[in-house]
């Protein structure tokens, strides 16, 4: 497999997770902070076109409940990333990317099939 990345933020225990069973299954990835190494509009546009922005915003955060309600029943592409850049905690997490592969959120399940197919 391809470089794969697993974006997220240290302190999501999703992400912690994620980068668990990677680590158990020797499994090698680099794990992108994006708070504290950031974020670019073109990696959020990347990941909308391969998956679709609304599976990106995360609308259960605590982030996301402190957007107004007008802004939150007209959200748009182009408002929600640019929120998503803004804030990153509106950002579903683990984002884990590699060539032929993308998922946001994190299932064992998911990525052991992934990998099965890969075998």
């Amino acid at each position: 497999m391809r470089a794969l990345v697993v974006y997220g933020i240290k302190s999501c225990d999703t992400c912690r997770r994620a980068r668990k069973f990677f680590d158990r299954k020797n499994i090698e990835y680099r794990f992108h902070d994006i708070r504290d190494d950031g974020l670019d509009m073109r990696t959020l546009k990347r990941w909308a076109k391969r998956i679709g922005w609304e599976k990106l915003l995360n609308k259960r955060s605590a982030t996301w409940r402190k957007v107004p309600e007008a802004d939150q029943s007209h959200v748009t592409e182009d408002k929600a990333l640019a929120m998503m850049l803004d804030q990153p905690t509106l950002i579903k997490r683990p984002v884990i990317e590699a060539r032929n592969y993308i998922a946001v959120g994190f299932s064992e399940q998911q990525f052991t099939q992934f990998l099965e197919k890969k075998a």
